[in-house]
């Protein structure tokens, strides 16, 4: 027998259970562990979404679902601009095995009528597009994730032999503010290891040093030079607005002085430390595990840091 597709609608609606937008609003209120699901296009994600909504288009539904709504028990509330493809989303869902699935009657259009609350993503300009278009295609960052790394701001102590790497990959991803913080100046015998830094920079501050050249490599960014050791007496202010710190030091007295200032004001810290051909790397989050200081409690003596 051939259907019609408003037949198929309605034969999708039929199945599931479609709820209105003060059913949702509610769900943002009480701050309920359900997944909100957009499974509009990209391009109609620009004038908006529900606060904390994730953004699936429809044709990829079946394929990374699972991946974003691992918990097949949890409460999953689909929308779409008008609530015809949340139902067949919906229904899709069901057969899937997910067993508290509802459609939003009306989409975000009825969402946007009744005036209750949106987030407007941040957009790229053309220029930024074309530069991050790789990291566009990746589902796992997309518009929203770039847009967020060029929102974000990490605090680097160092910019010598671990410091350059980080820096040079955090500016090309589009990590849009960077506070580098290094008192030292460059050397030649640097350069062949310490990669922000070029042979007519021989004498200059390693932080301003670094700063040219990554703003060579992505004028897009806002990159600061602080020229001071870092001390009790300026680390907070100089970490106070990061998302992130990253310690890229070459001293134990600096590390765990990178340790408490981050772990006091509640920001991750991003460790790594090289011997030779050898590297460690680690991230420490307040509130979410161990710190630096409580793997080592104290400092090893100066004379037995490897040289």
């Amino acid at each position: 027998m051939v259907r019609s597709g408003k037949d198929l609608l309605s034969a999708a609606k039929a199945d599931i259970r479609e709820v209105d937008t003060a059913y949702v609003k509610s769900l943002l209120d009480r701050k309920a562990s359900s997944v909100i699901l957009d499974v509009r296009e990209p391009d109609e994600t620009k004038d908006g979404t529900i606060p904390g909504a994730v953004v699936l288009p429809r044709g990829l539904l079946e394929l990374r679902v699972e991946k974003l709504c691992p918990e097949r028990g949890c409460e999953v509330v689909v929308y779409c601009a008008g609530g015809n493809r949340s139902a067949f989303a919906a229904r899709t869902l069901m057969e899937m095995g997910y067993a508290d699935v509802k459609s939003m009657a009306g989409g975000f259009g009825a969402w946007s009528q009744a005036k209750l609350p949106v987030d407007v993503p941040a957009t790229l300009t053309a220029v930024q597009s074309k530069r991050y278009s790789r990291h566009l295609m990746i589902p796992e960052v997309g518009p929203e994730g770039q847009a967020r790394l060029l929102a974000g701001r990490v605090g680097l102590v160092g910019a010598g032999g671990l410091g350059s790497p980080i820096a040079f990959y955090l500016a090309a991803a589009g990590v849009g503010h960077i506070d580098i913080v290094d008192s030292d100046v460059v050397d030649e015998t640097n350069l062949q290891r310490q990669i922000l830094h070029k042979t007519r920079n021989i004498g200059r501050s390693k932080a301003e040093s670094a700063r040219e050249t990554l703003l060579e490599l992505n004028p897009d960014l806002d990159v600061r030079a602080h020229v001071a050791r870092l001390e009790p007496g300026n680390v907070d202010a100089l970490f106070k607005d990061a998302d992130v710190v990253v310690d890229g030091c070459d001293n134990f007295d600096t590390r765990y002085l990178v340790n408490d200032a981050a772990w006091r004001l509640g920001k991750p810290n991003v460790t790594g430390a090289i011997f030779r051909f050898e590297g460690q790397v680690t991230v420490f989050k307040p509130g979410a595990g161990p710190c630096y200081r409580c793997l080592f409690p104290t400092p090893p003596p100066p004379d037995t840091a490897p040289g």
